[in-house]
């Protein structure tokens, strides 16, 4: 089954009600929808747009700009779950520091279907900037797969790309598709983002759809620079193009938000698993001989 996925290189603009932020949204998957997607990615971190909406001082502080969201987030997830139901598309919305009971703020990628919420991903492993300066803490209950209409899906959110053992496990609870949305300041952070998102997809055998920030948000303590491309990714063997780049967005330094659209059979990559050049997934324990 070809199915149509849109993936996000996503401008942090500033936005300073919430009305104009459902106005911005709501065009935004309209633009993807219009185009045919029926799986729509947004990047790391896209959520922190709704800091916009706090007096400047509080948007300005690392810290209480995530505490100054919390109350926004139920309207969030309504209106990222109206989409979805309305579009009857799977939508993950980008992620969101959120605070959980425990009192740790955690990366957390929610995704919804055309039913509505299906179930949520945290990060797993942190980087220096989230763990030593921003305090947000690892998820705490391991990868997980989704069941949609679309095949079974796995989230990788940005530096979890760069560890091969994510992506093994995933790859073990039967992912066909996995989601990797992104964030990054430099473009050395996006190519590292990038070359461990296809080394995922090119070990296990699987796709990775990646979706970057884009742009300056000198606005934004957490969020001020931002580069990437975004791509989908596959192995490179047998129909799929050499490089392991099945579409990649042109730059990843840009200004504007924009979709990259492209449509694929995840069947003609899980083929690869069994009539491939290569074995890699079957031959993984090999090296732990």
């Amino acid at each position: 089954m070809t199915i149509t996925l849109a993936a996000c290189q996503y401008k942090i603009e500033l936005i300073e009600s919430f009305d104009a932020y459902a106005v911005h949204l709501t065009a935004l998957v309209e633009l993807a929808v219009s185009q045919g997607a029926e799986l729509l990615l947004l990047p790391e971190y896209a959520g922190l747009v709704l800091t916009g909406l706090l007096p400047e001082a509080e948007r300005g502080d690392l810290h209480q700009s995530i505490a100054g969201i919390q109350p926004l987030i139920p309207d969030w997830m309504k209106l990222c779950e109206g989409l979805a139901r309305k579009h009857r598309i799977t939508f993950q919305p980008g992620t969101m520091p959120i605070l959980d009971p425990d009192g740790q703020y955690r990366n957390r990628a929610t995704l919804f279907g055309p039913d509505g919420l299906i179930g949520h991903q945290d990060k797993q492993i942190m980087t220096r900037f989230e763990r030593e300066h921003w305090n947000i803490a690892a998820g705490v209950d391991g990868l997980r797969a989704f069941d949609t209409p679309l095949g079974r899906l796995g989230i990788l959110i940005c530096y979890d790309n760069e560890f091969p053992m994510l992506g093994r496990k995933l790859a073990e609870l039967g992912v066909e598709l996995v989601l990797a949305p992104s964030c990054t300041d430099t473009l050395a952070g996006s190519f590292r983002v990038r070359i461990g998102a296809q080394a995922r997809a090119l070990e296990n055998q699987y796709a990775v759809l990646s979706a970057p920030t884009a742009g300056d948000a000198p606005w934004s303590p957490a969020l001020d620079e931002n580069k990437g491309r975004a791509a989908l990714y596959v192995p490179s063997d047998y129909g799929m193009p050499p490089s392991g780049i099945f579409a990649e967005s042109e730059s990843d330094d840009v200004q504007e938000t924009s979709w990259l659209v492209t449509k694929i059979d995840l069947a003609h990559v899980a083929r690869l698993r069994t009539e491939g050049q290569v074995a890699i997934r079957r031959d993984w324990p090999e090296q732990f001989r």
